[in-house]
């Protein structure tokens, strides 16, 4: 559990090293109508991890209990319709604040409890053991989204 929690937190560290001196017109800017700027996957950021370590929290209280969402959650959508509002440093605050919280969540888990299997909201993912939701949906998750704002950052740059 200690690889996840700290691939977690450089990978969230990576996010707030890349982004905390950008202009405010790349971090508007968007490769396609339909892409996400770098604020805008910053606030998804910002919201998901804690929400699926909450997540977490739920299936080790109650073993066996139904998780996730769709990609149409309420609160999902809500974090990046809020984008351009939001503060830079504020959105990198909560990341940075998040680190502690992945540590406080994931650190006490057993074994035992990364091995209990729940039902998904989601249809595609099925009944899944707790270690796949922290490696999928945490891990795998704050990566793609530093991968993602890198290519942003580098697609700007090419556009000139």
């Amino acid at each position: 559990m200690q690889e996840a929690i700290a691939s977690i937190q450089q990978s969230l560290d990576t996010t707030v090293e890349m982004c905390k001196d950008l202009p405010q017109e790349l971090l508007r800017w968007k490769p396609a109508e339909d892409k996400w700027s770098v604020i805008e996957v910053l606030c998804h950021v910002e919201e998901a991890i804690p929400y699926w370590l909450d997540e977490v929290g739920k299936l080790v209280e109650s073993p066996g209990a139904e998780w996730g969402r769709g990609l149409q959650d309420v609160r999902r959508l809500a974090a990046v319709a809020a984008a351009e509002s939001r503060p830079l440093g504020e959105v990198l605050a909560a990341i940075r604040q998040a680190k502690e919280q992945v540590q406080s969540v994931l650190g006490p888990l057993t074994a035992e409890q990364l091995g209990q299997a729940a039902p998904s909201r989601n249809p595609r993912f099925g009944t899944k053991p707790l270690s796949f939701v922290i490696e999928h949906l945490l891990v795998e998750h704050a990566a793609k989204h530093a991968e993602q704002i890198a290519r942003n950052i580098e697609q700007y740059k090419q556009a000139g």
